[in-house]
């Protein structure tokens, strides 16, 4: 650093008497996702993964280099026969895991969303989903899960997959929810796009007695005055809002969204049309063509108006690198931010 460099830094410190903040470093740009004192566990996604693989000996693991940031070297170490690292080429991942498939196995090739959703689009759409091929895409990543700039946020990876004939699209809350994923997307006939959350990742359902079912809906919690229609880590942001707004004397309702596609329509239009409730719809997704838009969507088809209407997601814009914790209440998807937004709104 040059002695102008230098200067101008310290006559910018000098300026604030205010006091200091601590300092958020580079691993802040890969926080976790767990609120403080939340409980979480290790790589949910590898370690069921390798556990069916113990049963079922067509399940094969497939990543773009990638395995240790897709928790799929869990997997490598314990079947390591069945383990396939396709180097930095999502675009021949996808076209072997086709292959993999026509050959009667049942290949999860992972990778980060975004290269996953546009780099490997055409591989997907007509090597895999095109023949109903039997391949589960398990990306990380998805949404504002990384401060890394536009290069590794997957904003719009809902709005380009929900548009692919054939593909189911999951979008898990939690731990338990990826755990209990794995095994019912392997099982399901066809391919699949599962959003994944890595790492220690919260554990957030187990006090809800929470069963994960593919295709359905579940209400959450049930709430009076609000109901939040979620999917993904926002499910976990909303039952996180809901306690500050019980502070509140504001009852609020979580019905949560793991499957985008195909839609729980039935679900979401009878807890939508119970009298008297505001509408939230919260994803870790671009407010353009995800889960708020499908439920708009259902909504309009049935004639269904709830007392109100509104979106909680990401703009439609490319965001900005930078601190997990500061980008989520900058782009209003942390949990107090929500409660905030949702009084303001009543």
């Amino acid at each position: 650093m040059n002695q102008a460099v230098k200067k101008s830094s310290a006559a910018i410190e000098a300026k604030t008497d205010a006091p200091a903040k601590p300092r958020l470093t580079t691993s802040a740009m890969i926080a976790s996702l767990a609120a403080e004192g939340q409980a979480t566990r290790p790589a949910p996604f590898g370690h069921a993964l390798a556990e069916l693989a113990n049963v079922r000996a067509d399940i094969v693991g497939m990543t773009a280099d990638l395995a240790k940031y897709t928790d799929l070297h869990i997997f490598a170490k314990e079947h390591p026969d069945r383990f396939y690292e396709m180097g930095m080429a999502e675009q021949l991942l996808m076209g072997a895991a086709a292959g993999m498939a026509r050959e009667g196995m049942v290949p999860f090739a992972t990778t980060y969303a975004v290269f996953a959703s546009r780099r490997a689009y055409d591989f997907i759409c007509m090597a895999i989903a095109e023949e109903s091929l039997n391949v589960k895409i398990v990306a990380a990543l998805p949404g504002l899960t990384t401060g890394y700039g536009p290069s590794h946020q997957a904003t719009d990876d809902l709005a380009i997959f929900r548009a692919m004939p054939n593909l189911t699209v999951v979008d898990p809350c939690d731990a338990l929810d990826i755990e209990q994923a794995v095994p019912q997307i392997a099982a399901h006939q066809g391919p699949v796009y599962m959003r994944l959350l890595r790492g220690n990742v919260p554990a957030v359902l187990d006090e809800y007695n929470y069963k994960f079912e593919l295709g359905r809906a579940k209400m959450i919690r049930d709430g009076r005055d609000v109901l939040i229609i979620s999917t993904g880590l926002m499910t976990m942001r909303a039952l996180e809002a809901a306690k500050l707004l019980q502070k509140d004397s504001v009852d609020v309702g979580v019905l949560h969204v793991p499957t985008i596609k195909p839609l729980d329509e039935e679900t979401i239009r009878r807890e939508a049309a119970k009298s008297g409730r505001m509408v939230v719809v919260a994803e870790n997704h671009s407010v353009v063509g995800g889960l708020g838009e499908a439920v708009a969507g259902v909504l309009m088809r049935a004639n269904v108006r709830p007392l109100a209407f509104r979106q909680i997601g990401l703009p439609d814009a490319f965001l900005d690198a930078g601190a997990l914790p500061t980008l989520h209440d900058r782009y209003r998807i942390s949990a107090a931010v929500m409660a905030g937004d949702i009084k303001s709104w009543l």
